[in-house]
């Protein structure tokens, strides 16, 4: 297909901005469900670090996911959820689905390509989802030809739906009561919805603190995307940070993510590797490639720039060999 008219949405409406009350309405909800994560300083032997880590990899299924997923699924009626819960993913959204399908007891499914990670691919089943897999190709077909419509479930759009957003914003909330002199953010962003959430909550309550979204260089859609000034596919590489290798910006995100967020940046497939080692030989902290890359940013833009600065580890689903050979590599 020609890169130029290949789709960048399925027709649908904008995504709502959650206000800040919905957010806080979220975090109500989610009390007794996921844990409060701390503000965690990055570990440095010489000085006082300015950089501090929000470790959603503490969570019960080691990333942010279940905030949003267990929002969403919330506020469906008890007919709704009883259909199933289904979702597309690329391994930790479909891990949320399982884990909130079991506290409701109901089924969930979940489409994933069929290159998902075998680490994430096991969390998955242990969960009790349903995977059923398709060529990467065929999962976009799906989200552009918007085909959960003809099927019975109850579909979680892991990008674009409102309590999904709302449930990722209340990290932001978090981060304010704990932080309110923080000046930057960092944020992994694959689809868009995790950055649109924290973005939301913390706009509303610190105008001028920096969003700042990071992809790998490998896959970097948010800023091309921003440079074109419309939705914009790029020609993805081959990428460990595999949970956010998603190579466009929907029309139906690409709004709320201009409005929330004031600058995508891109690190090196090096960078993020040099972040994970880190965190694991001096955080302690198990983090996955996705999850490392807003450490990576941080750790590549001068201090007097960034300020005081939050970093999002936004999932641990890392294979156990691919993070030895990380951790032995030579710095």
């Amino acid at each position: 297909m020609n890169p130029d008219k290949r789709p960048t949405g399925w027709g649908g409406s904008i995504a709502s901005q959650p206000n800040l009350s919905e957010i806080q309405a979220a975090s109500e909800r989610l009390k007794h469900v996921i844990v409060r994560t701390p503000l965690v300083p990055l570990h440095s032997f010489d000085k006082t670090t300015d950089i501090f880590l929000k470790p959603e990899i503490l969570q019960p299924i080691g990333s942010y996911k279940i905030r949003g997923a267990y929002n969403w699924a919330s506020y469906l009626t008890t007919e709704e959820r009883n259909r199933g819960l289904s979702t597309i993913s690329a391994g930790n959204t479909a891990m949320a689905l399982g884990y909130t399908a079991r506290l409701f007891r109901v089924p969930a499914r979940s489409l994933l390509p069929d290159s998902v990670p075998s680490t994430k691919l096991e969390a998955i089943k242990r969960y009790g989802v349903k995977a059923v897999f398709v060529p990467m190709d065929e999962l976009f077909n799906f989200i552009f030809e918007a085909r959960w419509n003809k099927e019975p479930y109850s579909f979680l759009n892991p990008w674009a739906d409102q309590k999904m957003i709302a449930g990722s914003g209340t990290i932001g909330l978090e981060i304010f009561q704990d932080m309110p002199d923080v000046e930057t953010v960092y944020v992994p962003v694959g689809g868009g919805g995790l950055i649109s959430g924290i973005g939301s909550a913390l706009k509303a309550l610190k105008p001028s603190l920096r969003v700042v979204g990071v992809q790998s260089e490998a896959c970097p859609s948010l800023q091309a995307t921003f440079k074109a000034s419309k939705p914009t596919w790029v020609d993805a590489k081959s990428t460990i940070c595999d949970g956010t290798a998603v190579p466009f910006v929907v029309d139906e995100m690409y709004p709320l993510l201009r409005k929330v967020v004031d600058e995508a940046v891109l690190v090196s497939e090096e960078a993020v590797r040099i972040a994970i080692k880190r965190l694991s030989l001096r955080n302690k902290l198990i983090v996955e490639g996705s999850g490392a890359l807003s450490v990576a940013a941080a750790l590549s833009t001068p201090s007097k720039e960034r300020g005081k600065t939050v970093c999002i580890l936004s999932g641990g689903s890392i294979d156990s060999d691919k993070l030895k050979q990380i951790i032995e590599m030579d710095d």
